[in-house]
């Protein structure tokens, strides 16, 4: 690993943000704090996610040890996910941003239309 990447990995809040930055981990961990969840059945919760960005989040997250992926043995098979004690722990930790957003997303999008009417 070039020693950019290195130093990168090495602050534990930028690798963490990396993770629940991205537009869909959040939403997915959510999903599976409910129950563990099928490929397809988590594309259809998730709005908007396509099922190549969901298979990229749910590896990062596998990776990452915040999900399990367990093949089921059905014919076709099947994949389901699980979240784990440390993606449990995350979406605990993330609980207070998710309610804030809830709280204030009114107030927000009155904020943006009041500014793109100033601006635009």
């Amino acid at each position: 690993m070039p020693a950019r990447h290195a130093a990168r990995h090495a602050c534990p809040i930028r690798d963490v943000l990396d993770r629940v930055g991205d537009a869909w981990s959040v939403l997915v961990l959510a999903e599976l704090e409910k129950e563990p969840c099928r490929f397809n059945a988590l594309g259809r919760v998730i709005e908007g996610i396509s099922p190549r960005m969901l298979a990229v989040t749910l590896r990062h997250l596998d990776r990452d040890g915040l999900v399990t992926r367990k093949v089921l043995d059905t014919k076709p098979p099947q994949v389901e996910y699980a979240i784990t004690a440390r993606g449990r722990s995350l979406h605990g930790a993330l609980g207070g941003l998710v309610d804030w957003a809830a709280r204030h997303q009114d107030d927000i999008n009155a904020s943006r239309r009041r500014f793109d009417t100033m601006v635009g």
